[in-house]
């Protein structure tokens, strides 16, 4: 009768523990990694808009003798003053402001009206027209610009506020139709079944009950249109080509660029003025605009 021998169990040494010093800096070490980087990245992202600032401070041959120098030897407070009066950015500002508050508010309504249907409704040919929009997000603004500028000629609108208006605001704007249509696709039914029930109709339900639910995404594609409207720059030069005194901000820009020499620091200060308002604005609604967003890629 034969015996097997056994052998004895390997036991795998105990790690050692580690010290309250080592246990610390396991756990911090990645949140300050984190922090450095990130602070890192914060840097480089806001040091454009700093120096603009500094230079909208500086001499024209300051900003070019200072090099990465901040903090100017002399505070030229005359280049606001320079931009806002001699260049004429008071009238941009007002022009600017028109223009991009009408085209959201167009913008607005009709990217609810449309993603309003597309994601409540189910009918024939809701795919093909969703197919359609998307194939619009690849052809280039600048392949439809003599479309829209033979359109504003026959309808008397080339030179004018409005024209540009409608040409802002006439464009596809996919992203803000997907953003509504898939915020009001998640909405419960009963909603709309209600009204019904009360007597309500197709508008009023939409303006009285759906639109003021989707005031987060309101703020996002509102935010966003802001954004493109102004710093619009290809429609406005076209429509305010010969008529100056209809320039928007960025159009604007021009005044300070002549034929010998370029008016860097007043640039610079009409820089500063042209992005405080967009600054302003995102500050204020970046909350709506995070849960604008968040509602969408959820649905």
């Amino acid at each position: 009768m034969s015996t097997t021998a056994t052998r004895p169990t390997e036991v795998a040494p105990a790690p050692r523990p580690r010290t309250p010093f080592a246990r610390r800096v396991a756990q911090r070490a990645p949140w300050w990694i984190a922090v450095l980087f990130l602070t890192g990245v914060g840097v480089l992202w806001v040091y454009p808009f700093v120096w603009m600032v500094s230079a909208s401070l500086k001499s024209s041959m300051e900003v070019f003798t200072a090099g990465l120098q901040l903090v100017p030897d002399v505070f030229a407070w005359e280049n606001y003053a320079r931009a806002w009066t001699d260049a004429g950015f008071g009238r941009y500002m007002v022009n600017t402001v028109i223009v991009t508050v009408a085209t959201v508010a167009i913008v607005v309504v009709r990217c609810a009206l449309c993603g309003y249907v597309l994601g409540r409704y189910s009918f024939r040919g809701s795919k093909v027209i969703i197919g359609v929009l998307i194939a619009t997000l690849f052809v280039p603004t600048g392949y439809t610009i003599i479309p829209v500028v033979k359109l504003s000629m026959e309808l008397g609108l080339l030179n004018s506020l409005a024209g540009m208006i409608l040409a802002l605001a006439g464009a596809s704007n996919v992203s803000a139709i997907l953003i509504y249509a898939g915020y009001f696709r998640q909405l419960p039914k009963e909603l709309e079944e209600a009204a019904v029930v009360d007597g309500a109709g197709f508008l009023r339900v939409f303006f009285q009950i759906m639109l003021p639910l989707s005031m987060p995404v309101t703020a996002t594609v509102g935010l966003l249109t802001f954004l493109f409207t102004w710093n619009a720059f290809f429609l406005p030069l076209v429509f305010s080509f010969s008529r100056p005194e209809l320039r928007t901000l960025s159009v604007g820009m021009q005044a300070f660029v002549g034929e010998n020499a370029t008016d860097w620091s007043g640039m610079a200060a009409a820089g500063v003025i042209s992005i405080l308002p967009i600054v302003a604005l995102f500050l204020f609604l970046q909350r709506f605009f995070v849960e604008g967003i968040a509602g969408a890629v959820k649905s």
